[in-house]
């Protein structure tokens, strides 16, 4: 135990008792605790194996290569469409942990062994991904700032992207890309 990620346990109105079960899973399993993104997280060596996360509707085990995983039981979920390598496993309540314990303990273990075993997945390019008109005109515009978006890491970049295109319409998008312009210009990311 980690007691910098003691904190994450007690603030949690809802979720106390069955973040509480998780931590226990995940230290039982010989990984070491951090906390990384505001999370508890859990990691094998210098790899993260799994995140604990907690959400209005559930709490969450992110298993950060879960794509690679056989998922014998299929419980791993897909958050979005945009999300290519974690999965998650998704809870509502102590008992439902309780009774995949043994189950969780076997993915964790299987993670590790794709870590050891250097498993990697091919990720999207950037360039696959769809450029909003409105975001390439101002780039077309401002050389500078597609000097300064090209600059960024590849996460960065799909993380403007996919943010400016979620946007339906086009004076939103215009919006958005007004926006970041200084941000990126800066060469952070959307949330940084």
């Amino acid at each position: 135990m980690n007691p910098k990620v003691d904190f994450y346990f007690l603030k949690s109105k809802k979720w106390q008792e069955e973040l509480k079960k998780l931590r226990t899973i995940a230290l039982t399993c010989q990984l070491n605790e951090e906390l990384k993104w505001g999370c508890p997280c859990y990691s094998y060596k210098d790899s993260n194996i799994i995140l604990i996360h907690e959400f209005k509707d559930y709490c969450a085990f992110l298993f950060f290569k879960g794509v690679l995983l056989k998922d014998s039981k299929r419980i791993l979920i897909q958050q979005t469409a945009n999300v290519q390598v974690a999965r998650q496993i998704r809870f509502a309540s102590v008992t439902e942990i309780a009774k995949l314990e043994k189950t969780l303990k076997a993915y964790i273990f299987e993670a590790i062994e794709v870590e050891k075993l250097g498993l990697k997945v091919e990720l999207k390019k950037t360039k696959e991904y769809p450029m909003p008109e409105e975001f390439r005109t101002v780039l077309d515009k401002k050389p500078a700032l597609k000097k300064a978006f090209e600059a960024l890491t590849p996460g960065r970049q799909r993380g403007y992207l996919l943010y400016f295109a979620s946007a339906k319409q086009a004076k939103t998008r215009e919006e958005r890309v007004e926006k970041y312009t200084k941000q990126i210009l800066s060469g952070k990311g959307l949330e940084d």
